[in-house]
């Protein structure tokens, strides 16, 4: 307690939420309140200290102090990629703490621990890559007759788009049919039933897309 009063009321102030942050984001990750002055550059309170092992009294090591000692008036260092002394992979940010005078009195970090989620990132990769001979994944289907040209603008416009179709809604298609539409997809032999068949459609729900689109075109 005589600690937390010798601290700036900014600081102490912040100590409950350092606790709370940490129980609310879970234990990978560490939320920090550092004290920065001439004489100290200290931990003062932290939540999930074991993502890097320290607590209240360590030092403080990391982009933060960097931006002190060079000076830097950024407040804000967010998303920087950061490691712990044992190798964990962090996501970092700092966001300085400055007083009434603007000098700065500490600064707030949070650094989550991603290194479960790199490995799980890399598992996903791996699993969801695909041979990019979409040509050949038609033949299963039916679509042997499918020009290459439909395919690839099929193929862009979903990729642009960036979400599965099991996930859209009905406006998120009728988009992904505009932007065919625009660049003349529809003009190629076979185009509304393969649309619909890449969109999980009937033909006829192609045409009414077609057909909202269109009338509500500029005359």
């Amino acid at each position: 307690m005589d600690n937390h009063q010798k601290l700036h009321p900014t600081l102490a102030s912040l100590i409950p939420l350092v606790h709370s942050m940490g129980k609310t984001l879970g234990k990978n990750c560490e939320v920090v309140l550092h004290e920065i002055n001439q004489s100290v550059k200290t931990i003062v309170a932290i939540s999930n200290g074991h993502v890097t092992g320290r607590s209240v009294g360590s030092p403080l090591v990391n982009e933060g102090l960097e931006a002190v000692r060079k000076g830097d008036q950024s407040d804000h260092i967010i998303n920087y990629k950061n490691r712990s002394t044992d190798g964990k992979i962090l996501k970092s940010s700092t966001m300085m703490l400055r007083d009434e005078k603007d000098e700065i009195i500490g600064c707030l970090c949070i650094n989550i621990d991603i290194s479960e989620f790199m490995i799980a990132k890399k598992v996903l990769e791996e699993f969801t890559s695909i041979e990019q001979n979409e040509v050949d994944h038609f033949h299963d289907t039916g679509y042997n007759s499918v020009s290459d040209v439909l395919n690839n603008l099929v193929t862009r416009t979903l990729e642009e788009f960036g979400k599965p179709v099991a996930y859209m809604n009905k406006e998120e298609k009728v988009s992904i049919v505009k932007k065919l539409d625009e660049q003349g997809a529809f003009l190629i032999k076979g185009a509304i039933d393969y649309v619909a068949k890449v969109l999980c459609v009937s033909r006829y729900t192609i045409y009414n897309y077609l057909d909202e689109i269109r009338a509500n075109e500029p005359s």
